[in-house]
């Protein structure tokens, strides 16, 4: 059988005290956390694309929630965002769903509250993912970062390494497994090593 991964979770709270109360609950839940209170600093972790769930605060200081989440929805279309607010309002309930929201959850709310949103996060959105799989999507994303961080079109990357736009789609989507030698040859176009496609795989 194949092994199972941790799902990864990225808590974004100015409330530090909050952070730590999360992911101790979390780290207990199974999930590996990791923790943001500058909500700018987000943005690098997402990029990264080795978390599958975000909890996103809506009202931190110096930053707007929804339009942070639309910032994380740019980088990344599929992420689970879920939605945590003291100020709960009609407006940003509806601005958070149309974002794409997986759901938006009061505070203070209670820890089974979160626990049945993340079972229902991880059933509906199918997140429980083998080893295999999940490298293949954290090579995926890396590589279609590049890519878009050198303003590549897929075509354009695929004349520079003679592999085809669909094979070059299937590996960014992380539906294909790339071989050694792909790998190289799209390392190469894209000017970086080998090593630094599996940082953080």
């Amino acid at each position: 059988m194949a092994q199972r991964v941790k799902l990864r979770i990225l808590v974004i709270d100015d409330d530090e005290d909050i952070c730590l109360y999360l992911k101790e609950f979390l780290t207990r839940e199974g999930f590996r956390v990791t923790t943001v209170t500058k909500p700018l600093d987000a943005l690098p972790e997402i990029k990264e694309g080795r978390h599958q769930v975000v909890l996103l605060d809506v009202r931190m200081p110096d930053v707007d929630g929804v339009q942070l989440l639309q910032e994380i929805r740019a980088i990344d279309s599929d992420i689970c965002v879920i939605i945590m607010t003291a100020y709960p309002s009609v407006e940003s309930a509806v601005d958070t769903m149309k974002a794409d929201a997986f759901d938006y959850l009061r505070k203070p709310f209670e820890l089974e509250q979160l626990r049945q949103v993340l079972q229902r996060a991880v059933r509906e959105k199918g997140l429980m993912i083998d080893a295999e799989e999940r490298v293949n999507q954290v090579l995926g994303a890396k590589i279609r970062q590049l890519r878009k961080d050198r303003a590549l079109t897929l075509k354009q990357l695929a004349n520079k390494t003679a592999l085809s736009v669909s094979l070059i789609s299937q590996i960014e989507l992380g539906k294909s497994a790339a071989s050694v030698s792909t790998l190289r040859k799209l390392a190469t176009a894209l000017g970086v090593s080998m090593s630094y496609l599996f940082e953080g795989v």
